[in-house]
């Protein structure tokens, strides 16, 4: 069994449906990121798995049991992560975590978590003068401490500095490779396609992709060549010269269209070198996860 299944999922407010008919199911051991724009669906996607919210029409189970209607027996085996609020603002870390361990039969160690989400250095700052990053990893450490079976986490990097986000990877990692089911949002895709092994696509309240950082790379993405010049490039001399558009993006760099074929690199290399022009940078790849979202979106912002 799934540690999450959802099935069906419609959640509607008034006359309108912010869900139509999601579906995913998340392993144990596994991370999966449920990714789109603001207003597509996916926070009340998040909050009717967690039971914040009643749907109105289909399934969710999570560890087996209905997060509404088995509450009580649910919420001592998940942890949520918030991305903002929650900590009384004199508090210190410290004493958040204290406090949160009263409510569970076999919490994790403060001073373990402590170490373990680096608020070693904070851990007698009021909560109202922590960086965004400290309060972030605080929020991570409040998710942890009753030792969960599924980790529910709102966008858990956002606000942090390189260090921070390296130090979160590590914990989710480590989560996730114990055995917990992991499902985050997130607006850094990046982070995504680092840490999940699914990533779930939402737009309009459906699900319009799914699958693996790879799998979505290969069904959804192109073949994208850029390169940086020495010398300007009469574009369009270059374009008929190897039948594809290129674009000047600035400083002497420039993208080719998307799909060229491989073949295109070697022919390029040698039109360059013919007319006189050193190749300083070439780039050959699939398009970014970045990419791929805005293309299956249709997000022009």
């Amino acid at each position: 069994m799934a540690a999450i299944e959802v099935s069906d999922l419609w959640v509607r407010y008034g006359d309108r449906d912010a869900v139509r008919g999601i579906s995913l199911s998340v392993e144990g051991g596994s991370t999966t990121a449920v990714l789109g724009r603001n207003g597509a669906g996916k926070t009340s996607t998040i909050e009717s798995i967690e039971g914040y919210r009643r749907i109105a029409k289909g399934s969710v189970k999570v560890l087996g049991l209905d997060p509404v209607r088995e509450r009580t027996q649910l919420l001592p085996q998940i942890g949520v992560m918030l991305q903002v609020g929650g900590i009384y603002p004199r508090m210190n870390p410290r004493e958040a975590l204290q406090l949160y361990s009263g409510f569970y039969d076999s919490p994790v160690a403060v001073e373990e978590l402590i170490a373990k989400t680096e608020l070693i250095n904070c851990a007698a700052t009021p909560y109202r003068f922590l960086s965004g990053g400290e309060k972030q990893r605080l929020a991570l450490a409040l998710a942890l401490i009753g030792r969960p079976k599924v980790l529910f986490l709102d966008e858990p990097t956002a606000g942090v500095d390189p260090a921070g986000k390296a130090q979160i990877r590590l914990t989710i990692a480590e989560m996730a490779k114990s055995g917990v089911a992991v499902l985050m949002t997130t607006h850094e895709l990046a982070e995504a396609e680092r840490l999940c092994d699914e990533i779930v696509v939402i737009d309009e309240g459906r699900i319009v992709a799914t699958g693996s950082p790879n799998q979505l790379r290969q069904e959804f993405g192109r073949t994208v060549v850029s390169f940086r010049t020495a010398l300007p490039v009469d574009t369009l001399d270059l374009s008929a010269k190897l039948r594809v558009s290129i674009t000047a993006l600035g400083d002497g760099s420039y993208r080719l269209e998307e799909g060229a074929p491989a073949s295109i690199v070697g022919m390029l290399s040698a039109v360059l070198a013919e007319a006189g022009i050193e190749l300083i940078e070439l780039n050959a790849g699939r398009s970014s996860l970045e990419e791929i979202f805005l293309e299956i979106t249709g997000n022009d912002e």
